[in-house]
């Protein structure tokens, strides 16, 4: 006998934003980290995050019962802790720390989120241009602090996935890497780790390379890992057996997606590889619903950008001259899309 349907998924996802504001809150208020090798009652927590004691039992057993605290005993002397994940990716002095992402969702994303209808009826951005400031870009790299939050985000965004590349993409017959858009340059710090013969280039603008080499400092591989600057659009890429565009390609039109993969096959020599890591769309379009909300969400911030599938991708690259392709699933709606020159 078959099951009556009910209405739990879509209730589900309907109130989704409560679920996702509490977690975006523990973060932007540093809940994580306030927990780092404590237990902590709901008092103790409280007043270290200056909470009004009617927020106190709700807030904290809503994060137990998501699963993002564990609490031992019930009522006032319970004591809450980090759940393994959240000591890992949610403590700001964790190495693994993913919560820059968060960050940025809760700062600028929630907000913009609610002008989706705007944007599906306009096809025109919903960010800080339609309030009448820059461009999200032209407002990050005149702004210090705000360029280190987004670096941060994309970090935390890219971690895991730039992890398992580094560890299952066979590097063996290759000796140079170039991360185009390369940011605090995570990629080739990764890479650089596991692959000692590995000489690297984290290429950015350059208000960036002080941030990224900051970064490359603290992980002792200056020997290996350099800084490059310039425009990605106008300058040529540096030289290197594999390029990789971590989050990039997605960013753009298919205009300048095209110009990007051109630049990036003048830069490979024969047998160098493209490599683009993103929530690649599933070919049919069916399955990864983060991936297209992605692509919804460059829809908010840009327009005319989108994401992509993997098919999307070799369309692309088939043209201009590379000539064997790949998709190499990492972790949860991301993936590699490789291109061999």
């Amino acid at each position: 006998m078959t099951q009556p349907s009910t209405p739990a998924s879509i209730l589900q996802t309907a109130f989704a934003f409560w679920s996702s504001k509490v977690l975006l809150t523990a973060v932007e208020f540093d809940l994580f980290t306030q927990l780092a090798g404590k237990q902590l009652t709901g008092a103790e927590l409280g007043k270290a995050l200056q909470l009004h004691p009617r927020a106190i039992a709700d807030f904290f057993d809503a994060l137990v019962a998501m699963g993002f605290l564990q609490r031992h005993g019930n009522g006032p002397t319970a004591r809450y802790e980090n759940t393994p994940e959240g000591a890992r990716f949610l403590d700001r002095n964790s190495t693994s720390f993913i919560g820059g992402i968060l960050v940025m969702l809760n700062a600028r994303l929630f907000r913009f989120w609610h002008d989706l209808p705007t944007a599906l009826r306009t096809g025109k951005p919903q960010n800080e241009v339609r309030h009448g400031q820059k461009g999200i870009f032209e407002e990050l790299y005149a702004d210090l602090p705000k360029l280190e939050q987004f670096l941060g985000a994309m970090t935390g965004l890219s971690r895991v996935n730039f992890e398992l590349f580094a560890e299952r993409f066979d590097f063996s017959r290759h000796k140079t890497l170039c991360d185009v858009g390369g940011a605090t340059g995570l990629l080739c710090i990764e890479a650089a780790k596991r692959h000692s013969h590995l000489r690297c280039t984290t290429f950015d603008l350059p208000p960036v390379a002080p941030i990224a080499q900051r970064h490359i400092d603290a992980a002792g591989l200056t020997a290996r890992v350099r800084t490059a600057t310039g425009d990605f659009f106008q300058d040529p890429l540096p030289k290197a057996d594999v390029i990789t565009m971590g989050m990039i390609l997605h960013d753009w039109n298919l205009e300048k997606k095209r110009l990007l993969i051109q630049k990036a096959y003048d830069a490979l020599p024969p047998g160098g590889v493209l490599v683009t890591i993103e929530a690649l769309i599933d070919d049919e379009r069916r399955k990864n619903a983060f991936g297209l909300l992605m692509s919804l969400n460059m829809l908010i911030e840009f327009g005319d950008a989108f994401d992509y599938s993997g098919a999307d991708f070799r369309s692309w690259c088939e043209p201009i001259g590379f000539r064997r392709f790949e998709v190499m699933h990492l972790q949860g709606a991301h993936s590699a899309a490789i291109a061999w020159k």
